[in-house]
């Protein structure tokens, strides 16, 4: 009988995904902007491990290497926008080796096109990017976005219903035939639903790395509203009085590490998604985006207390949240056991 496992997000890594925005994104009014926050982040990655960088051409490959160095692996690939953690392969383990799953990214629900974005699970193997001792697995009957799944590495998925219930991506499942496909595809003992809890300007129908995260198998962050005045408010007293309920794999309750609601953004008119929930776990670090608040000390020193061991290194993602996503979405990470 084959044995899955969903690693957690702090197993060790090997490297992370990225994608490069270029002038065939939606960042091409803000290219130079973008690029410095992705150079950050890249910078900020890269003494504690590779990056997989998808490039639009060969060209830019050589320019990024020789700015990056040796650790940074670029791979020429078409992609329709950055968001790596949606688009990237969610990788388990079957009988203690790594399975990349090929999962269908339909552009958060049909929303923005996603045709190339698509492939890049697949191109990763057609061009062996990655070794041969990783599988490919094709689940594109499916539609999955990796910012949809919290996994605490024992069995346990956190998850929104707004999310995976929507019904642009798979209308035809109800909740009990979704909640069971999980947990045969991703090797799960059980999925906790949050049901509450949205971000105004959010595209992807309240992503769980939005909004709550694990930390540990029993700690847990999650975005808090104080401010009763904040439209935000009565969304996530009701997400946190839920998470209050919740109980970890021993049947007690979650040590809880409150992060700050971030502080209005505006861009255009419109408040745009902000969160710190939206950090990355990454070997020996923690990155967390911030958004140019007296807030932002806040968060870092409330994740300090979630990953004592861990440096936590704060990075301005303003410019990432004007295309209403942030840190942890354009990263997907790739467990040690996939070598490149």
């Amino acid at each position: 009988m084959t044995t899955r496992h969903f690693p957690a997000e702090w197993a060790p890594q090997s490297a992370i995904l990225m994608a490069w925005p270029h002038k065939n994104t939606d960042w091409d009014y803000m290219l130079e902007e973008v690029q410095v926050c992705f150079s950050e982040i890249i910078n900020s990655i890269l003494p504690f491990e590779k990056i997989l960088l998808l490039v639009p051409d060969e060209e830019t490959g050589k320019t990024l290497s020789t700015k990056f160095g040796h650790n940074l692996i670029p791979v020429v690939a078409e992609t329709n926008d950055t968001w790596a953690r949606d688009f990237g392969p969610i990788t388990i383990f079957e009988d203690n080796k790594p399975v990349c799953l090929d999962f269908k990214f339909n552009g958060w629900g049909l929303k923005f096109a996603a045709d190339k974005d698509n492939l890049i699970t697949k191109t990763l193997f057609q061009k062996e990017v990655v070794a041969k001792n990783v599988l490919y697995k094709n689940r594109l009957n499916f539609v999955l976005e990796g910012g949809a799944l919290e996994s605490d590495g024992q069995g346990t998925l956190l998850t929104t219903s707004e999310c995976l219930l929507s019904p642009n991506r798979n209308g035809e499942w109800n909740k009990q035939q979704i909640e069971d496909y999980l947990i045969q595809e991703l090797g799960l003992k059980r999925v906790l639903w949050i049901n509450n809890g949205y971000l105004a300007g959010d595209d992807t129908d309240s992503h769980i790395d939005t909004l709550v995260r694990f930390c540990s198998p029993d700690t847990i962050a999650y975005v808090k509203c104080d401010d009763s005045l904040d439209e935000h408010y009565q969304a996530l007293k009701a997400m946190e009085e839920e998470i209050f309920q919740l109980r970890n794999a021993n049947g007690e309750p979650y040590q809880l590490i409150p992060l700050p609601m971030s502080k209005e953004v505006i861009f255009d008119g419109e408040r745009l998604p902000a969160t710190y929930a939206n950090f990355l776990i990454i070997n020996h670090a923690i990155l967390v985006p911030t958004y140019n608040s007296d807030l932002d000390n806040e968060a870092i020193s409330q994740l300090k207390k979630a990953f004592p061991d861990r440096e936590i290194i704060g990075i301005n993602c303003l410019p990432l949240i004007k295309q209403h996503g942030s840190l942890h979405c354009v990263t997907m990470q790739l467990p040690i056991e996939i070598h490149l």
